[in-house]
């Protein structure tokens, strides 16, 4: 194929996705495998290895001009380092050397990485719900939560590249469960998939036979009118209510956009979310927020890392998307 082609991961608790991107924001190749959370660091990086070997086979590969990185949380773009709360493997992973090292990635193709939250705020602005708006809040609601903000038309990215991180909003200071990283009652406690599922699951909800307790399962039942599994979802939708709240309060939205594997989900955590938000959000200026689901769906981050990445690339092709640090 002809012209410029940006290369994209994104990297999560869940799933590994790699992607390579034209300079219209289309995605033209792309290849997943499941995530080794529980492995060793070096699993986790075989996998992503093999992401790359199954993009390098696409006849693009020849004109990859650069390569971005999203990846769960925390990370550290400076350092080119990923410590994902969800994945107890990598601290401080040299994610950016392993990746550059690769013997597919062309010489000269410098890595960039950012959380994955961050990632998807960028491909919805360039390309999805969010375009054209000034200030936007852009949530990843998987099996962790991640956001990232536009704020006066620009991706703030933050020092470190975590900037938004609104999974670890603490929304129960007294009461809430121990976050894995260390604080309590965080976000992610509340409305990741795993707490959904596990929530409902201790609320008495059982799964159908043959059918292993996720939170797209929690999401069918609830659908079905299960009331174990609608509260599991009102829960979540609670917490994602007070934490979005909290960041208009201190940045002023115009928009939120919600993707990531949970949000497919629909209405069912929609509606709930909303609702709550109603009752948080009660200064004038954060009230009547729009909440609306991810436009790009899951392809989000893949298409956010490859803007993300051409922020660098002095070529022609892709729009400048700008990065404001503090």
């Amino acid at each position: 194929m002809d012209g410029l082609v940006y290369g994209a991961l994104d990297i999560g608790g869940t799933k590994i996705a790699g992607g390579l991107v034209d300079t219209d924001g289309h995605l033209v190749a792309r290849s997943q495998c499941a995530t080794p959370a529980h492995g060793t660091a070096e699993e986790m990086m075989a996998a992503v290895a093999a992401v790359l070997d199954d993009l390098a086979v696409h006849p693009g590969w020849k004109s990859l001009s650069c390569l971005g990185i999203g990846s769960a949380g925390p990370v550290d773009t400076v350092a080119g380092t990923v410590s994902p709360v969800n994945i107890p493997a990598w601290r401080a992973f040299p994610l950016v050397d392993r990746v550059r090292a690769h013997p597919r990635v062309p010489r000269g193709v410098e890595p960039v990485v950012v959380g994955d939250a961050v990632a998807m705020a960028a491909g919805e602005h360039w390309k999805g719900a969010a375009r054209g708006v000034d200030n936007a809040l852009g949530m990843v609601v998987s099996t962790g939560i991640g956001g990232g903000l536009i704020l006066n038309g620009a991706l703030y990215a933050g020092l470190s590249g975590n900037a938004g991180h609104i999974g670890h909003i603490t929304v129960d200071h007294i009461g809430g469960p121990e976050c894995p990283c260390g604080a309590r009652g965080c976000v992610e406690r509340f409305a990741s998939g795993t707490a959904i599922a596990a929530h409902a699951v201790e609320s008495g909800w059982v799964p159908p036979a043959g059918v292993e307790p996720t939170a797209a399962a929690v999401a069918d039942a609830a659908r079905t009118g299960d009331p174990r599994a609608a509260a599991a979802y009102d829960r979540a939708g609670r917490a994602l209510a007070a934490a979005i709240a909290a960041t208009a309060a201190l940045v002023e939205l115009d928009l939120v956009v919600v993707g990531g594997g949970v949000a497919q989900a629909g209405t069912t955590l929609l509606a709930p979310l909303r609702r709550h938000l109603a009752d948080y959000a009660v200064l004038d200026f954060t009230r009547n927020l729009p909440v609306v689901p991810a436009k790009l769906a899951t392809d989000a981050g893949l298409i956010g890392a490859a803007a993300v990445a051409g922020l660098s690339h002095s070529g022609r092709g892709m729009p400048r998307l700008p990065v404001v640090h503090p």
